[in-house]
């Protein structure tokens, strides 16, 4: 035994003075009486019964002496050393996607495993050290060698359940450094699956017997014709059973929307819908039948075109190509303006016109090129200001002309611009030249040497592309290559934000950086904030949990707020996994063996102990005070 407090004993020293106290006082106290008879007379009756009170004092004494005893003693703090009985723990807790099951009594396995480490750590001596690993999308230890319990408790409280799924390697290979570092470790592997075998580690099978259904590997097609298709799979893992399918446009419904499919046990069975949508924003396929994991039983899909729809401004007498080449290839709100309307509201205030995505300038020469958004300037017969090049001269041809698509083999021209594109047979009858030197433009096709469709951008870092001829001077929108080209410059010149809205759990997000951002900060289906660098073209964020990702985007124009679902992850979905794998610790050369000492401080069993004795003290006082004077 050792005390924390040594200097806590010196209290001991009241010990002897209570026993100088109880010698040196006096035994009798002067009480004034108006008669001696009545007590003379009873002297005989109470003899027989009356004792000797100098055995009470003496008790009290015994009484006073402990209390001060266990008074020092619970100052000095005695610690009671357990030669190697305390413990290193290390516990490895499932945290992917089947451990939020429900169980029969309402709890997650989540969070039955969560209760099964704290009785361990409760039950265990102190002195231990805790170590907790979390294994979800990503493999954590969320603390390592912790020697306060009260400690571990209170982060093990905190431990948050994951939803995808990630293999015990990594946690295999951190529960071995320690093992190895110390072979008298307890490893604890808390999951919900069924290992075939382990060694140097305790499986804690949490599982229960629980069907589960599930849908798996949806996927999205809409044309722009507005057909839709969607395809997916569905499971039953527990038994033979009917599945009820049901599929929500805009949420809302038909009869017609509603599928039944008989399924094996374990076997998975192919469903699929088509109909014609005229537009949409989302369709969610849910799985009507009831389990104890509900997290895969339903998918959301967000329309991607309607998701990146943006603000058009098309200035043009002849708006006809345009606009069918537009409803074509996105979906945009498409405002059309004609030429002499748009320069008078620019001559009256020239930031009069805004609010806009892109602006598409057809045979109109605005003064200046606007501030907040992308710009197509085609077919300009005068310089305009802040385009960052110069108009020099139109050149008409006495015979049509074929333009020729350019043999840069700068991977934006050919991945991104010019993707698709075939560039043959494009005929023009006149162009307009010019001045590009002092602006790095990327060259798309020429005439003669010189640039008639270039793209870029312009003095306020907006993108802009640049038809150096009319369309109607050209057979261009006869050819499929125009359909190709305007996506591609589209694609260019406003980027979407989110090119997939579908992922699975785990997976990465990739959110594209458009001209005139200044934020963007995702929400995750539980609220948490993930800020995304503007700086790069393109950010990525993981996708942790199970649902609706906002993702909102700040420019100069206001938020823009898009979505993206994150499914169950497939490797999930099966509530009942026999993992039929080892889960082994090897021991490597090198490997120590190391005894904890535990300790004993309770001090409540001294607190006990005294007020035990103040009530002895308190009762024999009484009885002295009251019955034997």
């Amino acid at each position: 035994m050792s005390f924390q407090y040594p200097l806590g004993l010196l209290g001991l020293i009241g010990v002897p003075i209570l026993i100088l106290v109880y010698i040196i006082k006096s035994k009798f106290t002067e009480q004034t009486v108006s008669a001696t008879y009545l007590w003379t007379l009873s002297e005989r009756f109470l003899k027989k019964k009356r004792k000797d009170n100098k055995i009470t004092g003496l008790i009290s004494l015994i009484l006073q002496i402990l209390a001060v005893v266990i008074i020092s003693f619970t100052i000095a703090h005695p610690v009671f050393t357990l030669t190697g009985e305390a413990k290193e723990y290390c516990f490895i807790l499932d945290s992917t996607g089947s451990m939020n099951t429900v169980s029969k009594d309402g709890k997650t396995r989540f969070e039955l495993g969560k209760e099964k480490i704290e009785e361990i750590i409760v039950d265990s001596v102190d002195g231990s050290i805790y170590t907790l690993v979390s294994v979800s999308n990503d493999t954590q230890v969320l603390y390592e060698r912790e020697k306060d319990r009260e400690v571990a408790l209170a982060l093990l409280e905190k431990a948050e359940r994951g939803y995808g799924y990630s293999d015990f390697g990594e946690a295999k290979r951190i529960a071995e450094e320690y093992y190895n570092e110390n072979t008298a470790a307890l490893t604890y592997l808390v999951t919900d699956k069924n290992y075939s075998q382990t060694s140097g580690a305790e499986l804690l099978n949490i599982a229960d017997d629980k069907n589960n259904y599930a849908l798996y590997g949806v996927e999205c097609e809409y044309s722009a014709v507005g057909e839709l298709k969607i395809t997916g799979k569905a499971v039953s893992y527990g038994k033979d059973d009917n599945l009820e399918i049901v599929l929500y446009i805009d949420e809302k419904t038909k009869d017609e929307y509603k599928i039944t499919k008989e399924v094996k046990q374990g076997e998975a069975v192919e469903f699929s819908y088509e109909l014609k949508v005229e537009d949409y924003g989302v369709a969610t396929v849910k799985l009507i039948n009831q389990d104890s994991l509900m997290l895969d039983n339903e998918a959301v899909l967000y329309n991607v075109k309607s998701e990146n729809s943006y603000k058009t401004l098309l200035v043009s007498k002849t708006p006809v190509f345009l606009e069918t080449a537009l409803s074509v290839v996105s979906n945009a709100d498409i405002t059309i303006m004609e030429p002499d309307a748009y320069l008078e509201r620019e001559k009256e205030n020239s930031n009069i016109i805004s609010g806009y995505d892109l602006y598409i300038f057809h045979s109109c020469n605005p003064k200046a090129v606007p501030r907040d958004g992308s710009v197509w300037l085609i077919n300009t017969s005068a310089s305009v200001e802040n385009s960052g090049f110069g108009y020099q001269n139109e050149v008409p041809l006495e015979i049509v002309g074929k333009i020729e698509k350019t043999k840069n083999t700068s991977s934006i021209i050919r991945e991104q611009l010019l993707k698709d594109v075939s560039g043959k047979d494009i005929c023009i009858s006149k162009y307009s030249r010019y001045d590009t030197t002092n602006r790095r433009f990327y060259v798309l096709f020429t005439y003669d040497g010189n640039p008639v469709i270039f793209t870029g951008t312009n003095m306020h870092g907006n993108r802009q592309v640049v038809f150096g001829f009319d369309l109607h001077n050209s057979d261009l929108p006869l050819h499929s290559d125009f359909v190709v080209l305007t996506k591609n410059l589209l694609d260019f010149s406003f980027p979407t934000v989110i090119d997939e809205t579908y992922y699975e759990c785990g997976e990465t997000a990739k959110i594209n950086v458009v001209s005139g951002t200044e934020s963007i900060r995702v929400e995750s289906p539980s609220g948490k904030l993930t800020h995304i660098g503007v700086s790069e073209a393109v950010g990525e964020v993981q996708l942790n949990e199970v649902g609706t990702y906002n993702v909102k985007v700040a420019t100069k124009d206001g938020l823009k707020t898009y979505r993206i679902y994150s499914a169950a992850s497939s490797k999930e979905l099966n509530s009942q996994v026999d993992a039929n794998e080892e889960f082994s610790l090897s021991v490597k050369d090198g490997a120590k063996t190391n005894e904890l000492d535990g300790f004993y401080d309770k001090l409540i069993l001294l607190f006990i102990c005294l007020a035990v004795i103040f009530v002895a003290d308190w009762v024999v006082y009484c009885y002295d005070k009251y019955q034997l004077r």
